[in-house]
């Protein structure tokens, strides 16, 4: 008997096994009351978050620090990038309510720093432009000391809708580069390199007051050399915060791990970013895009004041 009619169901998939993890990505395990009462506010909110949507490994440290990531518009996204957990599908009716929940979700937990991101929403004409707007000024109403992030899609082919969210009281716009543009066909079929950029670039010439941030993912078969490519592009675009984390393959049917790199490969990635001039660079095994963004707010606030006091015209 052949081995195909043995395991009929590996046909048309492929099966990508996953790599034992070394010893130095482990999640920190955090038993506390915080991450319990955490949990209480985002389920009794019937709120979704990025944080348990796509399993992150460090879930209980940022819950138990009173730190979530929001995810509106719905929990299933219109795209199907080969290296997220999100599910894929039809998305469901933008919640009228949301804003007020979320809102009042951030004063509940008194965060004093959230992160709202989104399901990528193609079949809106705006993208969810206009949602993310009245989720950030509901929020702010109702948490005026508290700083926001925005970590959003990338509005392909939705012309200036970006520019609603960029009128928003917000203090950070992030949005992920993800990975280095060879892979885009493979990585994220659905988005384009260089309109991830524009966007970037675009988004800071419209509000400089923003801080601009954007995240990449290292170990799904790119060189070190394209890293530092992405890292060139970035800051041709202005982007003032780069986070590299390492990529972990959620399941057998996702992306392939390429390798695992070692946690002195990502102070080396620091180092070179820190010298193409970014504000702020956080660089480690298990860095995510939202992980330790309250600390990290405001050490990108401390970088721009050191940096106005050297440049007063800037």
């Amino acid at each position: 008997m052949s081995e195909k009619v043995r395991h009929p169901e590996k046909v048309n998939k492929p099966i990508n096994p996953i790599k034992k993890k070394p010893s130095w990505i482990r999640s920190k395990i955090v038993d506390s009351q915080v991450f319990f009462e955490t949990k209480k506010v985002v389920n009794q909110n019937n709120l979704v978050t990025v944080c348990q949507e796509a399993n992150c490994p460090n879930i209980t440290e940022c819950w138990s620090k009173k730190h979530a990531t929001f995810m509106i518009m719905g929990d299933t996204c219109t795209r199907a990038c080969a290296f997220c957990d999100v599910k894929t599908g039809k998305p469901v009716e933008l919640d009228v309510f949301e804003p007020l929940k979320i809102s009042n979700a951030v004063k509940n937990l008194n965060l004093k720093h959230v992160v709202i991101t989104s399901v990528d929403r193609d079949d809106l004409e705006d993208g969810g432009s206009e949602h993310f707007y009245k989720v950030v000024k509901a929020t702010r109403e109702k948490n005026p000391e508290t700083s926001i992030e925005v970590l959003t899609p990338d509005f392909l082919r939705k012309g200036d809708a970006y520019k609603k969210i960029l009128t928003a009281d917000l203090d950070v716009f992030n949005h992920n580069i993800e990975t280095v543009p060879r892979l885009y066909t493979k990585v994220r079929p659905g988005a384009r390199y260089f309109a991830s950029l524009e966007l970037l670039k675009k988004a800071k010439e419209f509000n400089k007051k923003v801080f601009t941030k954007s995240g990449i993912m290292v170990g799904l078969g790119e060189t070190k050399e394209e890293v530092i490519q992405v890292m060139d592009d970035l800051r041709s675009a202005e982007v003032d915060f780069i986070t590299i984390g390492q990529y972990l393959q959620p399941s057998a049917k996702h992306h392939p791990l390429n390798r695992y790199y070692h946690p002195d490969e990502f102070q080396e990635f620091e180092s070179i970013a820190k010298n193409k001039g970014f504000l702020l660079v956080s660089s480690s095994p298990l860095t995510r895009s939202s992980y330790h963004a309250d600390d990290d707010f405001k050490k990108l606030q401390d970088a721009r004041n050191k940096q106005l006091e050297c440049h007063p015209h800037h």
